[in-house]
């Protein structure tokens, strides 16, 4: 194993003691299952209209150029 440091909310730290108390297991238990829990999930990759729709209005003040001014900056 290998020791890592994490910050904890106030109430995160609470509920896991209160939940390691009631397991009879260490706090760092309760935290190593809920890891192995958490990355067995299985993973969705995104389709190309999911990634769009997760970044649409990310840069609302992004200008975008005429069409005009792009083709003369880049053509």
């Amino acid at each position: 194993m290998q020791r890592t440091q994490i910050y904890l909310e106030d109430d995160q730290r609470q509920r896991l003691d209160v939940l390691a108390d009631a397991e009879g297991v260490s706090m760092a238990e309760v935290v190593r299952r809920a890891i192995d829990e958490y990355l067995a999930r299985p993973r969705r990759e995104l389709n190309r209209e999911e990634w769009l729709e997760r970044t649409l209005g990310a840069l609302p003040e992004l200008e975008i150029p005429s069409r005009s001014e792009w083709e003369r900056g880049y053509g």
